[in-house]
C-alpha cells in the first residue's frame, strides 16, 4: 500500500489569534518602536505643532482600520513566507540611515512603511502583501512633503490663488492691481503668504477624499476620480476665500477682514470644499458603473 505525497497545507484558521503569532507580533513592534523612536517622536510632533500635517493623526487609524476589516481574508490567506522579504527589509534600513545620516526626515519616514512591506512578504507572502498594499500606501499620507517639494508645491498655489481672486474681485467693483501674490487694493495690500496658499486645505481634503472614496465608492476609477476631484475643489475654494478677504477689506473693516474673519473662513471654506465633493460624487451616480457581463 503506498501513500501518494502531499505538499503540506499552510496553516489557516485561528493562526491570527494563536499565541505564537501574538508574541511574533508583539516582539517585532517592540523591535520597530526602539529602531524608530524619535523618528516617531518628530513626525507626531510635526502633526501637532504643523497645521498643514494635522490630518496625519487620521491616517494610521484609518490604516488599521483597513488591516481589520481584512482579518477575514487574512485569515484564510495562505502563509508563504518569502525570502525576497528580507531584501526589501534591508533597503528599509538602508534608507533609514540614508534619512538619519543625511539628515533627510522624509526618508526615514518613508523607510518604516518600506520596512513594514518587507516585513508582511517575508512572513505573509506575496498574496498577504497584496491584500495589505492599500494600508501600507494609506500611510505614505501621513508623511509630510520633504522642505524643497513642499516649496515647489507652496508657491505656485500662492500665484495661483492671487490670480484667481484678483480676476475675481473687479467682478465685484473692486479695483486690484497684482504684482506675484501681493493684491494692491485701494485700501490696503492684500499678501498671499505661505499659509494663504491653500496647501493646507488641499492636503487635508486629498486625505479625506480618500477615506470618503473608499468607504461610498466600490469602483477603483470612481475611487480615484473622487480623490483628484478634490484638487481643483481645495484650489477653487482657497481662492473664494482669498475674494472673501478682499470683499471684507474694501466694503467693511480691514483689521477684521485679516483677523477674525480670515482665520473664520478657513473652516467655512473647507466645510464648504467638503460639500462640494460631496455633490461630485453625487454627480457621479448620474453615470453608474457599467457592469461586466459574464
Amino acid at each position: 500500500m503506498t501513500q501518494s505525497a502531499q505538499t503540506p497545507a499552510a496553516p489557516q484558521g485561528n493562526w491570527l489569534s494563536s499565541h505564537a503569532f501574538a508574541s511574533g507580533t508583539a516582539l517585532i513592534c517592540l523591535l520597530i518602536a526602539a529602531v524608530y523612536f524619535q523618528v516617531l517622536v518628530k513626525l507626531v510632533t510635526d502633526w501637532w505643532q504643523i497645521p498643514d500635517f494635522s490630518h496625519g493623526f487620521l491616517v494610521p487609524l484609518f490604516a488599521a482600520y483597513l488591516v481589520w476589516e481584512k482579518r477575514g481574508t487574512l485569515r484564510v490567506t495562505n502563509i508563504a513566507p518569502c525570502w525576497s522579504g528580507i531584501a526589501v527589509i534591508a533597503l528599509g534600513l538602508v534608507v533609514l540611515l540614508l534619512g538619519i545620516y543625511g539628515s533627510e526626515l522624509f526618508l526615514s519616514r518613508v523607510s518604516l512603511v518600506i520596512l513594514l512591506a518587507g516585513l508582511v512578504l517575508c512572513f505573509g507572502g506575496r498574496q498577504f502583501l497584496k491584500e495589505l498594499r492599500f494600508a501600507l500606501l494609506v500611510l505614505l499620507l501621513a508623511i509630510p512633503f520633504p522642505a524643497i517639494v513642499f516649496n515647489q508645491i507652496t508657491f505656485p498655489l500662492q500665484l495661483l490663488a492671487s490670480r484667481l481672486a484678483s480676476s475675481l474681485l473687479p467682478l465685484f467693483g473692486v479695483p486690484v492691481l497684482r504684482e506675484g501674490n501681493i493684491i494692491e487694493l485701494p485700501l490696503m495690500k492684500l499678501e498671499v503668504a505661505e499659509a494663504c496658499s491653500g496647501i493646507r486645505s488641499l492636503m487635508s481634503l486629498f486625505t479625506l477624499a480618500v477615506f470618503y472614496g473608499y468607504f461610498l465608492e466600490k469602483s477603483v476609477w470612481r475611487r480615484a476620480a473622487l480623490v483628484l476631484a478634490s484638487i481643483p475643489i481645495a484650489i477653487a475654494a482657497n481662492a473664494v476665500r482669498i475674494l472673501g478677504t478682499g470683499l471684507c477689506v474694501q466694503y467693511w473693516d480691514p483689521e477684521k477682514a485679516l483677523g477674525f474673519f480670515h482665520e473664520f473662513s478657513g473652516w467655512v471654506i473647507f466645510l464648504v470644499s467638503l460639500t462640494c465633493l460631496y455633490i461630485v460624487h453625487l454627480a457621479m451616480n448620474l453615470f453608474p458603473a457599467k457592469r461586466r457581463q459574464t
